[in-house]
């Protein structure tokens, strides 16, 4: 049985280490239940389930790894978020380096390139404020006037500004950024 002891425990940057002592086991049992060589019982299930604060069902799964589809980036490279309330309107497949924060938005049209649209954008680690690692990095960025983005992150001709830039249309220059994360991947729909 496949498991995502791994993806949780980095997912909160935990050692393994780390992880054992919040399973209450030692590390060496932790790699043998991470890596597959001993099997996940129920109790140990249930456990790395409170230790990671997670559904029990979210530790194991038998088939690939699956993320939320938050939204869609449309026109402009626009991301139209879905309602909390509503949550998730589907799934889609998690991308290799995805964590239990990844997330994915589907791209609608021709916004970010004709060969894109149906594709989906994978992003994760929002750093509020931006990094500096960031920058020259294509970004889901969250502005002060409410919009979320797909641009690349560029620095802005004003102290603590940006310049966003995308493969078609305007760059937003001097852009008041609140948040960014970097895309991690793409991946047809």
């Amino acid at each position: 049985m496949a498991n995502n002891l791994r993806q949780l425990r980095e997912g909160r940057g935990w050692t393994q280490d780390e992880a054992a002592a919040a399973l209450g086991t030692t590390r060496n049992q932790y790699a043998k239940l991470e890596g597959g060589s001993r099997r996940l019982s129920d109790k140990w299930i249930k456990l790395a389930g409170e230790a990671y604060g997670v559904d029990p069902g979210d530790v194991v799964t038998e088939r690939a790894g699956s993320v939320p589809i938050a939204g869609y980036v449309g026109a402009g490279t626009e991301m139209h978020f879905y309602a909390e309330t509503q949550g998730p309107l589907d799934e889609a497949p998690a991308p290799e380096d995805g964590t239990p924060e990844t997330v994915a938005a589907e791209v609608r049209g021709e916004s970010l390139g004709p060969l894109f649209n149906g594709w989906r954008v994978y992003f994760d680690d929002r750093r509020e404020p931006v990094t500096d690692d960031l920058v020259g990095r294509l970004c889901v960025v969250g502005l002060a006037d409410g919009r979320v983005l797909v641009k690349q992150l560029l620095r802005g001709r004003m102290e603590g500004r940006f310049a966003l830039h995308g493969q078609f249309g305007e760059p937003v220059l001097d852009a008041d950024v609140l948040w960014a994360a970097k895309v991690k991947s793409m991946m047809p729909g």
